[in-house]
């Protein structure tokens, strides 16, 4: 029994010594990464508060507008502090004068006193005076040398990293007396959003910052001390320990295995015959239980970096891929990231079902890894997003590029159905785009933007003029949600239509204009899209019709056109509402015709459908405008029932110089005709057009020939004009009007 004995807790022994050693070495390693990557993700956070502060500290504007007699805090707000917010979340931002006295203060993108600088004195003023003796005269070798210090500090008892800049001018046409400069500081919090976005991209649980070492028993604390060795706190957070967790999950697997293994030791005394082959099983089965121990700890650490779908790297694991990258591109190995997104991926989702968009996913995943090359890295973002780290050699990531929109043009069997999707594809290449993965990513992102804007299937390089089109939109947006608020610079223009023969005035297109009180004029081409992608398209939409209607009441014999966004069709009730804002104008239906685009119906909607049948029912007339560009489907004209088709300007123009401009122009009003609709030609700018789609048989002709787009009290004036001329019947002076462009 006593070498039975031996061998049975030596055994025991060494499967438990064998479970804590793996799974102990486990959780170090899963210690080891977070640490890694939180000291990282914290040191980092004061480079990139350096890098974003030069941005608005070498600025000559900013210099001269500090130097007014009467501060232009709205200009300070607009351009430094909620810039500063907005775009790289600096939560506190001061600017100090000659005499370190603060002059205006930004805290989370709102403005403060400037007095409420004294409560964070203490705290920078070390920074503050470091940054003034370097910039005494005679300490530097040039007046427009940049000079910043940074550093991880406590401010007001938060943790933050602090950074203070010399405001210097860009160029030579400022000056500034030495020593007397102003200061641009700027604080981000590490206790705030800061943590949150830590946790989500490093997979760290729980995180937060301390005064204290002292931690619960499940949390790990790790120092954080400024350059001067000085504490400024504890990172403290839930550390992920798999081993932990595999370790405890054996535990009943163990137990049984220990009571199997008593049995067979009381069992052996009587059945000696029978000790090695029993012996050999139990072996067996701890041997078992270390690969499968293996085995678990190895799945877990890829399922921690790996895509569940695909098997793909995830975003964790592609912005490490990002990270030596980055330390390779320094010694001479550029790399280039390239962003996907594939189209029409929710159309496959919504129609065939998730499992289909599951089976697209792979299969599209698939293609993609067989396009890179064995030291490039394709990953999966999430959804429909994938990424793929590419070497930038000679034409390489065009040519990457290139064969990526024709994978994804190849139709793709999902769940035995064929269905064709596309690609669009932002490209962001180093050193262009910098050597910040955060910079790149953006800059990418970007570009990815720009591909989706040409209806997707192509792929987009970053350029500069991208970014600075992206702070235009966005500066657009927000003006043009100020200017829908307070009802300003918004205004509704008319251009008339004539009867076929260009005589008679028969109707107005109502048109919307805005006049930017800094940027002067900005066509529709530009703010209509940003306010459809903002969903100010609804409120734009309701107002334009509102005041249409309001014309409409003034000139009860003339029909008013609205052009109608496809954005306003897929909003609930928008029939109703259209209804309603008719209704209390008190107009007739019957007077006001909607124009809509083919590219609303070519996805053949059913609920696009019930909404032109509800408005035709209610008395509402439709016109498909700008007819010849898209698809131009007679079987779209016959199942939705338009009353209308307004041929577009492009065919109209070339008119006499081109002999199928006519043949085209003459085939669309005779099919027009024999299907019952009226045909209506845009774009008439010479006398010469005018006779020729005349004598072609349109019903009605719009264009500088007649008249351009008016307000409405120039309008009113040539509507009074021809009523002396009886009935509408066209001024000749009108018919110059095309010069008046």
């Amino acid at each position: 029994m006593i070498p039975v004995a031996f061998v049975f807790l030596s055994v025991a022994a060494l499967a438990a010594f064998g479970l804590h050693h793996f799974s102990t070495k486990s959780d170090q390693i899963s210690i080891d990464r977070q640490s890694r990557e939180a000291a990282r993700a914290i040191d980092g956070s004061l480079d990139e508060l350096i890098q974003t502060q030069q941005g608005a500290a070498v600025w000559d504007d900013l210099i001269l507008k500090l130097r007014e007699p009467r501060l232009d805090t709205v200009w300070l707000n607009e351009n430094l502090g909620e810039w500063l917010w907005r775009f790289f979340r600096h939560d506190q931002t001061y600017v100090l004068n000659a005499e370190d006295n603060a002059i205006y203060g930004m805290s989370s993108g709102r403005p403060i006193a400037p007095g409420s600088y004294a409560t964070v004195f203490p705290d920078l003023r070390t920074l503050v005076e470091a940054v003034r003796r370097q910039s005494r005269p005679g300490m530097l070798a040039r007046p427009d040398a940049i000079v910043h210090v940074g550093d991880l500090l406590l401010v007001q008892g938060r943790p933050a990293a602090v950074s203070v800049m010399r405001i210097v001018p860009f160029t030579n046409r400022v000056r500034q007396t030495p020593g007397r400069e102003y200061l641009l500081i700027s604080v981000r919090f590490l206790d705030g959003s800061f943590l949150k976005g830590l946790s989500e991209a490093n997979l760290i649980a729980t995180p937060r910052f301390s005064r204290s070492e002292q931690v619960a028993a499940d949390e790990l604390a790790m120092p954080i001390r400024s350059s001067s060795g000085s504490p400024v706190g504890f990172f403290i957070w839930r550390p992920e320990l798999p081993g932990s967790e595999l370790w405890r999950s054996m535990i009943p697997f163990g137990a049984t295995e220990l009571a199997i293994l008593g049995l067979v030791m009381v069992l052996l005394a009587y059945r000696v015959r029978k000790l090695m082959r029993r012996e050999d099983r139990i072996i067996k089965k701890l041997q078992a239980a270390q690969v499968e121990l293996r085995a678990s700890e190895a799945q877990a650490s890829h399922l921690a970096f790996h895509d569940a779908l695909t098997g793909l790297p995830n975003r964790a694991l592609f912005n490490n891929c990002i990270e030596q990258a980055l330390g390779d591109a320094r010694k001479g190995r550029p790399f280039a990231v390239l962003l996907l997104d594939l189209d029409r991926f929710k159309q496959v989702n919504d129609t065939l079902g998730h499992l289909a968009g599951d089976a697209l996913i792979q299969e599209f995943a698939r293609r993609l890894n067989g396009l890179v090359e064995a030291d490039e890295t394709v990953a999966r973002l999430g959804g429909d997003e994938f990424a793929v780290l590419a070497i930038a050699s000679a034409n390489r990531i065009e040519e990457l590029a290139g064969k990526i929109l024709d994978e994804a043009s190849r139709p793709f069997e999902v769940l035995g159905n064929r269905v064709y999707v596309g690609v669009s594809v932002g490209i962001a290449g180093m050193p262009e785009c910098g050597l910040d993965r955060t910079e790149i990513m953006r800059k990418a992102d970007i570009a990815l933007y720009r591909a989706k804007e040409q209806e997707g299937s192509c792929y987009r390089l970053f350029t500069t003029n991208m970014d600075e089109a992206v702070r235009l939109r966005a500066s657009l947006e927000e003006d043009l949600r100020a200017a829908l608020a307070a009802g300003t610079g918004l205004e509704v223009y008319y251009q008339p239509q004539v009867a076929g023969d260009g005589s008679t005035i028969i109707g107005l297109e109502a048109l919307a204009r805005w006049h930017h009180p800094t940027r002067g004029f900005i066509t529709p081409q530009l703010f209509v899209p940003i306010a459809e992608e903002t969903g100010l398209i609804l409120e734009l939409g309701d107002w334009v019709l509102a005041e249409a209607c309001r014309a409409a009441a003034h000139w009860p014999t003339l029909s008013i056109a609205v052009n109608l966004s496809p954005v306003q069709f897929r909003t609930l009730g928008f029939v109703e509402r259209v209804r309603a804002i008719v209704a209390e104008a008190g107009v007739d239906p019957r007077q006001i015709e909607l124009e809509i685009t083919e590219g609303l119906l070519i996805n053949d909607d059913q609920a696009v459908l019930n909404s032109l049948r509800e408005l035709r029912s209610a008395g509402f007339r439709i016109a498909l405008d700008d007819f010849g560009t898209g698809y131009s489907s007679l079987s779209y004209l016959r199942k939705f029932e338009v009353d209308k088709i307004k041929i577009d300007r492009s065919f109209v123009q070339n008119l006499g110089l081109t002999l199928d401009s006519s043949a085209i122009i003459t085939a669309v009003v005779t099919l027009g005709h024999a299907m019952g609709l009226s045909v209506t030609a845009e774009g008439v700018e010479t006398a010469e057009q005018g006779a020729m789609l005349s004598a072609i048989g349109c019903n009605e002709l719009q264009g500088y020939l007649y008249s351009q787009a008016l307000p409405e009290g120039e309008i009113a004036q040539l509507l009074s004009a021809a009523e002396l001329l009886g009935e509408h019947a066209l001024p000749t002076r009108s018919r110059k009007m095309s010069a008046r462009r």
